[in-house]
């Protein structure tokens, strides 16, 4: 029984090691693991006369995230949209929309599809990380294997985080993003954390 435990805890212990993140690899800044810090540096594929950030909150105050310069004269007020991207729950602050201002017109952009079309060619880091996030990545700042990058002319690359389980079970994935066409390619490198705990109030939304 002994020989059992010792063996699965070496070949364990080796599956853990597999995932090595290469030396030119940065860690991704603590900061950029939550979205709403994000959204500042996000240059649209198209130009609009003004844009914002939203929650569901019901409260026109507390709703904006985010909003881009806008213009004196410019007023829009629009319903709630009934959905929006990062769905988290079903009641107050659950999801994240954009509502943005085109020919005097309002334009929404409610789900994680339209999120990758507003943002479009991939300038920046935390454009790439939002891209990331919406295919269901997400940021670990407290590991390279869950949070590194690297930026080339065509592409950026990124080590990034899944989480599954209770206790929750962490995996590594290599992601490639073409920064042209928003083109996102991953691969699984493997568990890299493993709690002992079982913590149900854990979330593991886009923070």
């Amino acid at each position: 029984m002994k020989i059992i435990v010792i063996t699965s805890l070496v070949l364990s212990n080796l599956f853990f090691a597999q995932t090595v993140v290469p030396d030119d690899y940065r860690k991704i800044p603590d900061i950029l693991d939550t979205a709403e810090y994000l959204y500042p540096f996000i240059v649209p594929d198209k130009e609009y006369g003004y844009w914002r950030v939203l929650t569901n909150d019901t409260d026109p105050e507390k709703a904006v995230i985010y909003e881009s310069q806008m213009p004196d004269f410019m007023t829009i007020n629009e319903p709630l949209p009934e959905k929006g991207f990062f769905q988290q729950c079903m009641d107050n602050r659950c999801f994240s929309y954009i509502l943005a201002c085109k020919n005097e017109r309002s334009v929404y952009f409610s789900s994680e599809q339209q999120l990758r079309d507003f943002i479009g060619t991939v300038d920046n880091l935390p454009e790439a990380i939002l891209l990331a996030q919406t295919y269901g990545f997400s940021v670990d700042t407290s590991n390279k294997a869950g949070g590194s990058y690297k930026m080339e002319d065509k592409h950026i690359s990124l080590y990034a985080s899944k989480s599954k389980g209770c206790p929750e079970i962490k995996e590594s994935y290599f992601i490639k993003i073409n920064r042209k066409t928003g083109r996102l390619e991953s691969k699984n490198k493997g568990i890299y954390f493993k709690s002992e705990d079982c913590d149900t109030s854990a979330q593991t939304a886009p923070k």
